[in-house]
């Protein structure tokens, strides 16, 4: 396992790479590899944006996971960049010419062969694969300050906003990004009516894809309509912002007051002021379709995408409700701080950790859950798991060490993690995951 490294300066690998990579790109041709969320759709606009203005030849390829058949197969006589993965992946990297932007967990020795940048070198700072990559871009052309903006979108993406301050403030400023206190429902650009229906961050039971609910809610605190159209969450005044708080606690009394009041990020796309959450939301539902060229185009403001992408978010959006509510109501494995969702087919496999995130952000379930979903993917089995309140125990070591037994590929964090297994080993995973789950509990008590 690879270990902090008390030599390793982020800003100087970042200089001393960027350096290796204009050297090695001189008279080759790039194949970048990038996770297919939000944060690896914005390091690759990034960087296909930064290799146009070098004139370099390169291909992408966008991928919803790093499988090990996949990696075999990659072109061998092109330089591999990988964006927002590749660190749980190293022992299957055999390439030459291999670079690295992540900012995952790296649980093996890295290989001559790669040069790697990833905050988990060096004292684990809290930063995207994202705002690596637009790092990456301005030490090669100072130029690229321009694309500061999609490096803010990832972190949110990824919900490292709240990260953003401590390891990411020259990246902040470095961006046209407007920033404001309020209410961390979204959109908050768009009535509060329509917010406040599709809310799934945090979600509202009897409210989240409940119209009833939601003018409930409205009359509670007090909120009308003005000429037959309800403010957006940036147009409520002070009191009208403290009513409606509190009518969401009350809902749901779980959610604390700090957890619902923070800093919303508004970013300039198409020369129009949006939430970035709201960004991130269209990016993903564009991937989770099988459209990851057209969140790259959202990215890139390309006139053409614009509408394309708000009705694939319109679908998604009411796809969404509908999974969480079969999430809710279905049968689960629940035990001692941990529940086991298997939705089989009900719920798109690239849909599953969406709801496996929205749960854990819910306050359904008490601090230091652990929730895992699961659902098919062809001949396999994807799985997402969370931890409730970003506490307790690491996810990822919980599927490591069942994956290790039953074969599959790992990826994540310490509280977000997934995994990808055999569909004939379902039983098996489930036998040992629980078994895992309730030993560990004993070992925490």
């Amino acid at each position: 396992m690879q270990g902090e490294n008390k030599e390793y300066n982020l800003e100087l690998e970042i200089k001393r790479i960027s350096k290796i990579f204009l050297e090695k790109t001189k008279d080759k041709e790039i194949q970048i590899i990038s996770h297919f969320d939000t944060d690896g759709i914005t390091s690759a606009s990034i960087m296909i944006q930064t290799l146009k203005d070098l004139d370099k030849q390169f291909t992408l390829k966008i991928v919803k996971n790093l499988e090990e058949n996949f990696i075999k197969n990659l072109n061998k006589n092109k330089i591999t960049l990988f964006l927002d993965l590749g660190s749980g992946s190293l022992n299957y990297i055999k390439n030459e010419n291999v670079f690295i932007i992540d900012h995952h967990e790296i649980i093996q020795e890295i290989p001559k062969n790669i040069e790697i940048i990833n905050p988990e070198l060096h004292e684990k700072q809290k930063i995207s694969a994202s705002g690596l990559t637009y790092l990456f871009s301005k030490e090669i052309n100072p130029k690229n300050k321009k694309f500061a903006k999609l490096a803010v979108l990832g972190m949110v993406g990824d919900c490292l906003e709240k990260e953003i301050e401590k390891t990411s403030d020259q990246i902040l400023n470095d961006g046209d990004i407007k920033r404001k206190k309020g209410l961390l429902i979204y959109p908050s650009t768009r009535p509060i009516n329509k917010t406040l229906e599709y809310s799934s961050h945090p979600y509202i039971p009897e409210v989240t894809g409940n119209i009833k609910g939601v003018l409930e809610l409205l009359r509670e605190a007090n909120l009308k309509p003005e000429n037959g159209k309800y403010k957006n969450l940036l147009e409520l005044k002070d009191e009208e912002m403290k009513k409606l708080t509190t009518s969401i606690i009350l809902r749901n009394p779980q959610i604390k007051n700090q957890n619902l009041i923070g800093d919303i990020f508004l970013i300039k796309l198409y020369n129009q002021i949006e939430d970035a959450r709201e960004l991130s939301a269209k990016i993903n539902a564009c991937s989770r379709y099988g459209k990851p060229e057209l969140a790259i185009q959202l990215c890139l403001e390309i006139p053409s995408a614009k509408k394309r992408v708000e009705s694939i978010h319109s679908k998604y959006k009411q796809e969404l409700i509908t999974a969480l509510k079969f999430a809710q109501e279905t049968k689960k494995i629940q035990g001692d701080k941990f529940v086991i969702i298997n939705t089989k087919e009900n719920i798109k496999d690239t849909m599953i950790g969406t709801v496996a995130s929205i749960l854990s952000n819910s306050s359904i379930y008490e601090e230091e859950t652990i929730i895992i979903t699961m659902a098919y993917y062809n001949n396999k089995i994807k799985i997402s798991a969370r931890n409730t309140g970003r506490k307790g125990r690491n996810v990822r070591e919980v599927l490591n060490r069942v994956v290790t037994i039953v074969g599959g590929d790992v990826g994540g964090h310490e509280f977000a993690a997934g995994c990808l297994i055999s569909k004939e080993k379902e039983n098996e995973f489930l036998e040992i995951l629980k078994k895992n789950l309730e030993v560990e509990l004993i070992k925490v008590n």
